[in-house]
């Protein structure tokens, strides 16, 4: 029995999360005789990933600053915390500066664009319509802590209701409907984004939309890999974190054109799942390490001798410079 595969590519690590981990690893071998890293919230969001930070470098993640003061009193630390990939409020900065710590920002640069911009229409006196898929998520805080007095959080419109802190597109209130404009969590579903800006756009007229699309440009061109393999294929395989938005909204997708499986890691297939099967897609996560895409195949190739591999499409060249550390009390940006 033969099996074909088609490998997604552009798949996996994207610029920003390559950037994030490399500033973790590099900042605890440098600090290293200083004491253990620092990092606020996961990197990125998958667990193999953080794992093997925590394991192999000794890194500490905490979800709130006060952690620290426990984590002092059991360990050795550096006094520098990292910033996560999804962006952090300004409080958080803030917060840091006055412990006396350092620290480096390894937000998306992507991210900090969407920051400013929710900083300047916020000076403007412009209501910032927020589209996110979850009130929790590490980016929408972030976002939403710069300027929380003139943002509201809105659903995208397939997931209206899940979250009730998030509006209702299509009910929405704003003081002023001639002053609104709309900002994005990066790594939602394209179409998604796309169509609750329309049912916007159709209550308020003069909706402003940033010059620069805010949806991250790896997270479309994974999605747009997916939307052509799909029909394809018989079953489609996604490597991605629960907790992953952007690796959730592939998962999505492929399971909306044929069935699908979201999967951590290769110990989550299961044989019966490629009975009758002719050909699988598999993409993965822009958080998910490559060798567990690896290791999928070689799983496949352990239950199909002849499995043939068709990887089509190209990688991105992009790269994004690292963060450079701010020393205990300066200002930064």
């Amino acid at each position: 029995m033969s099996l074909r595969v088609y490998l997604a590519k552009p798949r996996g690590f994207c610029a920003g999360v390559v950037m994030a981990i490399r500033a973790v690893e590099k900042a605890a071998e440098e600090l290293a005789e200083e004491g253990d890293l620092v990092v606020y919230h996961s990197i990125v969001h998958n667990d193999v990933v953080v794992n093997r930070l925590r394991e192999q470098r000794g890194v500490h993640f905490v979800e709130d600053l006060a952690e620290i003061a426990d984590l002092e009193r059991r360990h050795k630390l550096a006094r520098t915390v990292v910033f996560s990939a999804h962006g952090i409020p300004p409080q958080v900065r803030e917060q840091v500066r006055a412990m006396g710590w350092g620290y480096i920002d390894a937000t998306c640069p992507l991210v900090t664009k969407v920051h400013t911009e929710a900083r300047r229409y916020a000076e403007m006196g412009y209501t910032v319509l927020l589209i996110g898929d979850s009130a929790d998520h590490q980016e929408v805080k972030g976002t939403y802590g710069e300027a929380p007095e003139h943002t509201v959080l809105v659903a995208v419109h397939t997931h209206v209701g899940r979250d009730p802190r998030l509006a209702d597109p299509r009910t929405v209130e704003v003081p002023d409907p001639d002053r609104v404009v709309v900002l994005t969590q990066t790594t939602l579903s394209v179409d998604d984004t796309d169509r609750t800006i329309e049912i916007l756009k159709a209550r308020f007229p003069n909706l402003v939309l940033p010059s620069r699309d805010d949806l991250c440009y790896a997270t479309k061109n994974r999605q747009d890999q997916v939307k052509r393999i799909a029909p394809h294929v018989d079953l489609f395989l996604v490597l991605t974190s629960s907790y992953s938005s952007n690796g959730m909204r592939l998962y999505e997708i492929a399971r909306n054109m044929t069935r699908a499986e979201r999967i951590d890691t290769a110990a989550d297939l299961r044989p019966e799942w490629f009975e009758g099967v002719g050909a699988v897609g598999i993409t993965s996560a822009a958080s998910t390490p490559e060798d567990l895409v690896q290791d999928v195949l070689a799983y496949l190739r352990r239950l199909f001798p002849d499995l043939e591999v068709v990887e089509e499409g190209e990688w991105e060249r992009i790269r994004f410079r690292e963060p450079a550390r701010v020393a205990p009390g300066v200002g930064g940006v």
